[in-house]
Parts: C-alpha cells; sequence; structure tokens
C-alpha cells in the first residue's frame, strides 16, 4: 500500500476542509461549475465518477456474467436491504430523531419535510459511486454490476410507491429524466468505455499483462478523482454549511445510523448465508448508499428548492463519501473474522474441492493492482 493510500482518512478531511473554504471564498465559480447540469446531473462530477469506476468496469468480463447465480445468497440479501429494509428504517429513523429527539432544534416549519427529504433519499439505491467502493473492498465486479443493473430494474417500478406509501402523497412526480440520464451515464456508457478499452488490450500481443499495467497506473487517477469529487460537493454547498452548520448535523444523525445500520444487516446476513467475502463486501455497500442525484431531483420537484426536504437530501450528498469510506475500512479490517464464520469456511472449501466447469483457462485475475485502501492505515 502506497503512503497516499495508507493515510487517505488524512486526504480527506483536507479535501472537505478544502471545499468548504473554496467553496464559501469562491461562491462565484463554484456555483457556475455547479450549474453545469443536465436534468439535475451535474456533467463535471459525472466525468470525475467516470475515472473512479471505469478501473472497475474494465475487469468485467462478460462472458462470466453467468456465473453471478452462485452468488444468489448475495444478490437475495441486497434486495431485502435495498427494498424491504433501508426506506423504512429511514422513515423510521427520521420520525425518531427529526420528529421527536431533534424536534425542538428545528425549525417547526420545516420537520416534516426534513423527514420527507430524508424518505427519498433513502428509497433508491445507488447507482455509480457502489463502482468505486466495491473496487476497494476488492469486491466481485460482476456481481456489483448485475446488482446495480437489477436495482435500476425495480427503481422504475418501486420508488414511487414506496415514497408515496411512506409520504402518505397519491402522487409522486418521478424525475424520469433524471433516473434515465443517471443510468445512461453511470451505466450504459461507462460499460461501453471499459469494455471497449479491455477487448482492445486482450487482443494485443501482451494480453492480459497490458490489462494489468493499464489497471495499475488507473488506481491512483481513481482516488484523485474521489477526492476532487469531494472537494467539488463541499465547495457547491459550502456556504449553506456555515450558514446551518447545526441542523446539518442533526439531520446527518440518522443518515449515519441508517448507513452503519443497512451496511452492518447486509454484511452479517450474508456472513450468516455463507456468501463469499467479495460478494458481502459490495452487498453491504449497495445496500446502505444512496442515488442522491435521483433523490436531490425528486425533492425538488416535490417540495421545492429551497425546502427542508431539498436541504436533507443534499446532507445526505456530503456524508455520502466520508461515511462510505468509514465502511470501506470496516469491510477490508474485518475479512478475516468474516471468513472464520462456519458457514462461509465450509462455502469457501466446497467451492476450492468442486473444479471449474469451464474448460478453457481462465485468465490471470488483475491482482497485481494495489491493495484495499484502508482509511488511516
Amino acid at each position: 500500500m502506497s503512503t497516499f493510500e495508507r493515510y487517505l482518512t488524512v486526504w480527506v478531511a483536507f479535501c472537505i476542509i478544502a471545499g468548504i473554504a473554496l467553496g464559501h471564498f469562491f461562491p462565484a465559480a463554484f456555483q457556475a461549475v455547479g450549474a453545469a447540469e443536465i436534468a439535475s446531473v451535474n456533467l463535471p462530477v459525472a466525468v470525475l465518477i467516470w475515472l473512479m469506476i471505469i478501473p472497475m468496469l474494465v475487469k468485467i468480463d462478460f462472458a462470466a456474467l453467468a456465473q453471478v447465480k452462485e452468488h444468489w445468497r448475495g444478490i437475495g440479501v441486497t434486495l431485502f436491504v435495498n427494498w424491504a429494509v433501508k426506506p423504512f428504517s429511514m422513515a423510521l429513523l427520521g420520525w425518531l430523531f427529526i420528529g421527536w429527539l431533534f424536534r425542538p432544534l428545528l425549525p417547526a416549519d420545516q420537520v416534516d419535510s426534513y423527514i420527507a427529504g430524508l424518505i427519498i433519499l433513502a428509497a433508491a439505491p445507488c447507482t455509480a459511486m457502489v463502482f468505486v467502493w466495491s473496487n476497494l473492498t476488492k469486491g466481485e465486479p460482476h456481481f456489483t454490476l448485475s446488482q446495480v443493473a437489477l436495482n435500476d430494474v425495480i427503481m422504475v417500478v418501486a420508488f414511487a410507491p414506496i415514497v408515496g406509501l411512506l409520504l402518505g402523497l397519491s402522487a409522486i412526480i418521478v424525475p424520469w429524466d433524471t433516473l434515465v440520464l443517471s443510468v445512461g451515464l453511470y451505466i450504459v456508457v461507462p460499460v461501453l468505455i471499459a469494455q471497449a478499452v479491455r477487448r482492445y488490450l486482450l487482443s494485443g500481443v501482451q494480453g492480459q499483462a497490458a490489462l494489468d499495467r493499464l489497471l495499475k497506473r488507473l488506481q491512483p487517477l481513481s482516488l484523485a478523482a474521489l477526492l476532487v469529487t469531494l472537494v467539488l460537493l463541499f465547495a457547491f454547498q459550502g456556504e449553506q454549511i456555515l450558514a446551518q452548520p447545526m441542523i446539518i448535523v442533526l439531520l446527518a444523525v440518522p443518515i449515519l445510523i441508517q448507513v452503519y445500520f443497512n451496511s452492518g444487516l447486509a454484511y452479517l446476513l450474508n456472513r450468516s448465508a455463507g456468501e463469499a467475502h467479495c460478494v458481502a463486501g459490495p452487498s453491504a455497500l449497495i445496500g446502505a448508499s444512496n442515488f442522491f442525484e435521483l433523490a436531490v431531483a425528486a425533492a425538488i420537484s416535490l417540495f421545492g428548492f429551497n425546502s427542508g426536504a431539498a436541504l436533507a437530501t443534499v446532507v445526505g450528498v456530503l456524508i455520502e463519501v466520508p461515511v462510505m469510506l468509514s465502511v470501506v475500512w470496516i469491510v477490508n479490517a474485518t475479512k478475516d473474522w468474516y471468513e472464520a464464520a462456519g458457514a462461509v469456511h465450509r462455502r469457501m472449501e466446497s467451492a476450492s474441492a468442486i473444479p471449474s466447469p469451464d474448460p478453457i483457462p481462465a485468465r490471470p485475475s488483475a491482482e497485481g493492482q494495489a491493495g484495499p485502501i484502508r482509511p488511516g492505515g
């Protein structure tokens, strides 16, 4: 692990401070960058996300996607947490903390709007950044892609009914342009680019060796893009953070609890089911992360740009990267404990005893790349 990776926590803290400061002292410049968007999808951030997720997508061999069915336990756990637990647990946490414990500290006329924003935030699982988190935990790339694609299909059908049920609204305005554009920008286009690069390199004389070298070179670029994204996100909201810090801190409490609860639940359920760690890691991260572009767009369309609901979804954006990096660290740090479980150990032994049905020798994996990122060491 490089020195840069070892002190990732320090760089994250520095980027948060730098983002707030830059947003405060140069608000016009960052407002201009923030305004470069289509259907609530910020284009500069989209480019940075490409740099973060393409290294993982390059690893995907579509011929091996059929093997994802072996991880049906992980898929089942993730779907259960994403759709049967996460929105409802956030509704409960929102009512408990914002509607009761913190109510005296918040503007009375915005309390219900804050809770609505939290529910909208939790109702849609993340589409893009989970590829980054999965890569940092050495997650199984085919499982991650399949799970994200499946969640996107379900989201088209389930997002509006779940939000409508929890908010007590009969008609939910789904920002379809944001949903469709995000799926295209964060899944379809990066997958096409990554697969074109993969095929080009593997068809060359050096084949897998050339691909491994590229992945090793892309890893620092991917981390740099992650940190620049963090600076931008905090710079976009620098004025709001300084203007109402207490409200933002209070809104962050149920979001933090929800992330750790849902990621922990998914991780433990996968362990009990005997799923491999390379699947449990991305399962936990997908189960806890949020599709913040869709959430922000839906909150603004339903409650207005200056509403408490919009602010609550923005707080989710702000803490997404730092808190998910902490979950990445926990997943990596507990790998030995996870694999010591009887169900996991038995399944690993069973898998190693069964010869692969594929008669074609598998290509060497890209394990030569940088090791898992563990914030703070």
